[in-house]
């Protein structure tokens, strides 16, 4: 038994009254102190990043848009069906002031974001429990059948209702123009009814799969079919298809134009219907199995799963084909709208410097080079969750068999870098051929096609060093892994926002994606491109040697 679990009271000897008298709910409490405990870190990380970038955002609205015909200016360029997919419903448009700005062009976006909070908390606390064998040692004691999925719920409800009240209070306490404490209220409210229902939804798909992996990855597609949706529905005539996603029922609060609160009670009735559901599927299965039966396989293994790399691809490629056709349709969405990028951005005077700074011979190659920045970070986030695979695969014991044969750490863990490259590569050429085909339907010039592949590929190098920086803290410091996270964060945050923010070049050149040429609007250089590949060989080379020289950890 772990010290976590000793330390929550996890498995230790019922007091009298207290073991069966909770019935299938026992321990119920207990689970959600111990859950709390190990998200200590993981929660308030999530809530302070989705705060202070609403935050942040809604400042930059306030400045960026600060006249009557500013805003006229942008309602003309979102008005586009383009524009409304990207953003949310028309009616926004009517009374287009800061706080209309922010639920019309934020409130789709985080919800996202809150969705796959909710979603990684409960498959964190319910399917993954389950994989490792911690759920079953569990519920040897006194720890009811109910009580994982009940604890997993609760905090992950406790963790959305802290934003939402966090976002009231925040946004209301801004003193923006357009910006009240009522709609506030509502706008906090949105999110945390949203990531209610994800997190009934990953309930119900941690009950059918028996692994993690594919509970979690069920879940994001449901997350990306309800975008999509919204986003359909939004720029087409009628917006009927929007009333079939949660995402598009938040937007229609109209929050800051009518604060219109009954939209939300849809979304507490379906979060409420799938964790019922969620419950009573649990009932008809085994503990650590799914509602879906596996299949039996083919009675002989291709030859490739006898390979390290074989074996890494076929375990990773479930997020690589979920993160490239996730970066297709990105792409895409960007391309459809890089037509009007010189419309839109026009009368915008930071977005103006910001995009002179960039260069290139107009605006729309300037707009494209931003969005590749975006692009890359995306790319990045699919990278750091590869390269930390083969941690994972430590901390739960699988490796441990596999490294007990000829198998070498370096064959084992090299095959994970390998993948991760490769994959993060991938997934940059199929953003830019999303971009690129879209961009050339949107302007009429073929020519981009070729232009934005190559913009996207220029970032490969700066994905390896990031490859390579998980991989030393794998090799050498083990327990700090997750500070591979750091890598795409600062990107972002400097990279994108910086430009428009005016943060320091010296800001910029922390990061290796600071070093890539802004293509298609620069000319490319192949010096720091090859720079950050030695950087990069020389990263993944000093993790390989940390790992060889420690022990494996398992749990």
């Amino acid at each position: 038994m772990t010290s976590a679990t000793k330390t929550a009271g996890i498995g230790a000897p019922a007091r009298p009254g207290t073991a069966a008298g909770g019935g299938a709910l026992a321990g119920t409490g207990t689970l959600v102190r111990f859950a709390l405990r190990r998200d200590r870190v993981r929660l308030p990380v999530w809530i302070l990043a989705l705060l202070l970038g609403t935050l942040s955002t809604a400042n930059s609205y306030a400045e960026l848009y600060g006249t009557p015909e500013d805003r006229a200016n942008a309602v003309e360029t979102m008005g586009s069906p383009a524009g409304l997919a990207m953003s949310g419903p028309r009616h926004y448009l009517d009374d287009y002031t800061s706080g209309a700005m922010l639920g019309h062009q934020m409130l789709g976006f985080t919800a996202v974001l809150v969705g796959l909070m909710s979603v990684l908390v409960i498959t964190r606390h319910t399917r993954a429990e389950e994989e490792t064998g911690r759920a079953e040692l569990l519920r040897s004691t006194v720890v009811g059948r109910h009580a994982h999925l009940a604890a997993a719920l609760s905090v992950a409800a406790l963790a959305n209702l802290v934003l939402g009240l966090l976002l009231a209070l925040g946004l209301g306490g801004l003193g923006i123009d357009g910006v009240d404490a009522g709609g506030s209220l509502l706008y906090g409210a949105a999110h945390a009814a949203v990531g209610l229902v994800f997190a009934g939804v990953a309930a119900v798909t941690a009950q059918l799969t028996a692994h993690a992996r594919g509970a979690t990855g069920t879940a994001l597609a449901v997350i990306g079919a309800a975008y999509v949706l919204r986003a359909a529905g939004d720029s087409g005539e009628s917006g009927a298809l929007s009333w079939l996603s949660p995402i598009g029922w938040a937007q229609r609060t109209y929050v800051y134009v009518d604060d219109d609160w009954w939209p939300l009670l849809l979304c507490l009735a379906l979060a409420a219907g799938c964790a019922a559901t969620g419950f009573a599927l649990s009932t008809r299965r085994d503990v650590g199995a799914g509602i879906r039966p596996q299949k039996p396989g083919r009675p002989v293994a291709s030859p490739a799963l006898g390979t390290p790399l074989g074996l890494a691809l076929r375990l990773h490629r479930g997020m690589l084909a979920g993160f490239g056709a996730g970066l297709f349709l990105m792409g895409a969405m960007y391309g459809s709208i890089l037509g009007q990028a010189e419309d839109m951005l026009k009368d915008i005077d930071q977005l103006q410097e910001a995009l002179k700074r960039i260069g290139g011979t107009g605006i729309a190659e300037a707009f494209a080079s931003m969005v590749m920045v975006v692009v890359a970070v995306v790319a990045a986030v699919y990278v750091v969750m590869a390269a930390l695979r083969a941690r994972a695969e430590e901390t739960a014991g699988r490796a441990e068999p596999l490294l007990a044969t000829g198998l070498s750490r370096g064959r084992w863990a090299g095959s994970h870098l390998a993948v991760a490259m490769g994959g993060g590569t991938l997934a940059l050429l199929v953003a830019g051929l999303g971009f690129g085909i879209a961009g050339a339907a949107s302007t009429g010039d073929g020519v981009l096609v070729p232009r934005l592949v190559g913009a996207a590929l220029a970032y490969a190098p700066a994905l390896w060093v990031t490859v390579g920086v998980a991989a030393v803290l794998f090799g050498w410091f083990p327990r700090a892994s997750a500070a591979a996270w750091i890598v795409p964060v600062y990107a972002f945050v400097v990279g994108y926002l910086g430009q428009i923010l005016r943060f320091p070049d010296w800001m910029n050149n922390l990061s290796p994606f600071g070093h890539v040429p802004r293509l298609p609007a620069a000319d490319l250089d192949w010096t720091p491109l090859l720079v950050l590949t030695l950087v990069a060989a020389g990263l993944v080379w000093l993790g390989l040697a940390g790992l060889r020289r420690r022990d494996l950890e398992t749990k």
